[in-house]
């Protein structure tokens, strides 16, 4: 039987995940292994819940927010936006952006890319549920949360950020072979390593310096 030529599912099918600033992300592109570009639902309970982090994104990446239910108050570069139901909000790369529910059960989908570039999978999404762990310092704890699914992940960036963890948390031998991976699957993050502070640990490591050139 052939396969099928598409896949449905509900914003509220998907994974919950408890991310920064007390937000909640669903992980679309993850759930159905989009790679020409990234999309993930934000989705609140109650009037004045975060929608999304205060963020800037990556250099000439744009992103447009769709409104899918309820009502959002966009905050971008100082200005407030209302966006019912429905509203399209578009930023251009750099704007400083975070929304908050006017309406409970306020749903925002994220679409987005880097402008005159192939889309790149990083698996951040991936690695979402543990980086408040990260922020917190908890490196051990996120180690033995995340190790078994960044390994089978297959994707460059969590293995990165297990590095990451490793490194701070003395383990070196650890964090070098996993650096090592994530830089056969993304070699675009050896400049990041370079300057790196959570690599200060390792960074005179014979076998660190190889890695990074």
């Amino acid at each position: 039987m052939a396969e099928r030529s598409y896949e449905v599912a509900t914003v509220g099918e998907l994974q919950d995940i408890d991310y920064r600033q007390n937000t909640h992300m669903r992980p679309v592109r993850h759930h159905f292994g989009i790679s020409a570009f990234g999309t993930n639902a934000w989705t609140t309970e109650n009037v004045g819940d975060r929608v999304m982090p205060e963020h800037e994104e990556d250099a000439g990446k744009e992103e447009l927010y769709v409104v899918l239910d309820g009502r959002a108050r966009f905050e971008i570069d100082g200005d407030v936006v209302d966006a019912p139901q429905g509203t399209l909000v578009f930023v251009r790369p750099g704007g400083n952006r975070t929304a908050f529910a006017e309406e409970p059960g306020t749903t925002v989908l994220a679409v987005g890319s880097t402008v005159g570039q192939p889309y790149e999978v990083g698996g951040w999404e991936m690695w979402a549920e543990f980086h408040p762990a990260y922020e917190a310092g908890d490196y051990e704890g996120v180690i033995e949360a995340s190790r078994e699914k960044v390994e089978a992940s297959g994707y460059g960036g969590p293995l990165y950020n297990l590095a990451c963890c490793e490194s701070l948390a003395g383990r070196k031998e650890d964090a070098i072979g996993h650096l090592r991976a994530a830089l056969d699957l993304r070699p675009s993050l050896r400049d990041l390593a370079k300057e790196d502070s959570d690599f200060d640990p390792v960074r005179d490591e014979p076998a660190f310096k190889e890695l990074v050139g």
